[in-house]
């Protein structure tokens, strides 16, 4: 069966969750999506993806940030499936290319954001560089905690974006 709009407005409620999962790890914003079909059209879910996430707890966005892993690693803190480990590979090649020296300023520095943050450093990947990568977690690790966290949560509406066009394959 072709992934397309219309197959995922025709699953069923749990598996259609299931699917949206891998988009964004957000329960209470697959739920909402799923509730919410049937989608027209890739601007309607798009439209739609950012109207939910826009409407969500705090708490909603760090349980989306758990299934991602930290830049430079393969593992997220949540439990994944396979299609969204794959995603984040993809979405993180550039660090495979990445200098030594560069991999372990990724790695330091992501600790030093989620202690301080609370949560990974959360950046929509897809076509940067390991540099743009480092340069913005450089930038933004000296960002006030209430400043940061709707930072990252726009940047896991990018990835959702790109994650959905995936799915239904728009991209």
């Amino acid at each position: 069966m072709t992934r397309d709009l219309e197959w995922l407005n025709a699953l069923p409620a749990e598996q259609v969750v299931t699917e949206l999962l891998q988009c964004c790890g957000s329960k209470r914003w697959a739920e909402t999506m799923a509730a919410r079909r049937p989608y027209a059209s890739i601007e309607t879910l798009l439209a739609a993806a950012t109207d939910v996430w826009s409407s969500l707890e705090p708490s909603d966005w760090l349980e989306a940030f758990r299934s991602h892993p930290r830049i430079g690693e393969r593992k997220a803190a949540a439990s994944v499936s396979e299609q969204s480990q794959q995603w984040s590979g993809q979405e993180q090649a550039a660090v495979k290319e990445a200098s030594q020296q560069t991999v372990g300023s990724l790695a330091s520095l992501n600790q030093l954001y989620e202690r301080k943050f609370g949560f990974i450093f959360i950046i929509c990947a897809t076509g940067k560089s390991s540099a743009e990568m480092l340069a913005a977690l450089r930038e933004r690790i000296d960002n006030d905690p209430m400043a940061e966290l709707p930072l990252a949560a726009a940047e896991q509406a990018k990835i959702t974006h790109l994650r959905l066009k995936k799915l239904v394959n728009q991209s």
